[in-house]
């Protein structure tokens, strides 16, 4: 029976520790957000959801730039972390504004329309709207992490184009994050502190997958 190695055990050990690490890093840098979830009905309480929500944008953007750091090497996660929140903080918070205050007002629609006669037509329209949005934002978020210094509008563009091009990869990212929501809304221990980090990790390495055309990463070598 072969040992394991003293080099395998440090890789086993630093991405359990970039997990757990992220885990509370975005817990921390969204913290708003969460306790509004652990503490209110988010059916009576979701303009305060809408209202946080877009904190979480960063985190999340942080969350991805921290992945990448750890991919190109970097084993200082807090570090990488914080850095990553810094460079990527503003268009990340006005990315997610913009984001969260589409889907509110295309679900808001959908909540009117249901029970008019164009609700056949109308309402599955605007529920693609939706998906297509956050699909934009996740990918745009991802592109933020990836190229900090690239204008906002630049990275929109491509991540609307990109999302539908590539729209089997963020669909399996969205998928990904509502089962996590779900985890979240049953254990949100096991949520917060096991969860969250694969699932991100999942979303980010989809979303760069997509990006790779507009990062010039077709040639790089996959991770």
């Amino acid at each position: 029976m072969r040992r394991v190695t003293h080099d395998t055990w440090a890789s086993i050990l630093g991405v359990l520790y970039l997990g757990l690490m992220v885990n509370l890093l975005v817990l921390t840098a969204s913290l708003p957000l969460v306790v509004l979830l652990i503490t209110t009905d988010p059916v009576h309480s979701w303009p305060l959801l809408a209202l946080a929500a877009p904190l979480a944008a960063p985190a999340l953007a942080a969350a991805f730039g921290t992945f990448r750091a750890h991919d190109e090497g970097e084993t200082q996660v807090v570090r990488a972390f914080v850095r990553a929140w810094r460079r990527t903080a503003r268009p990340s918070l006005l990315l997610g504004t913009a984001a969260v205050a589409a889907i509110v007002v295309l679900l808001v629609d959908v909540r009117m329309l249901a029970a008019t006669a164009a609700s056949v037509l109308v309402v599955p329209l605007l529920l693609v709207l939706a998906v297509l949005t956050a699909a934009t934002a996740l990918l745009a978020l991802a592109a933020v992490a990836e190229a900090p210094r690239a204008r906002l509008r630049d990275a929109v563009r491509a991540a609307f184009v990109l999302a539908v091009r590539r729209w089997p990869l963020q669909v399996l990212s969205l998928v990904v994050l509502a089962v996590q929501v779900a985890v979240f809304a049953t254990m949100p221990a096991v949520g917060i502190g096991l969860t969250a980090a694969p699932a991100l990790y999942v979303a980010w390495a989809n979303s760069r997958h997509a990006l790779r055309p507009v990062l010039g990463l077709e040639d790089a070598p996959a991770r």
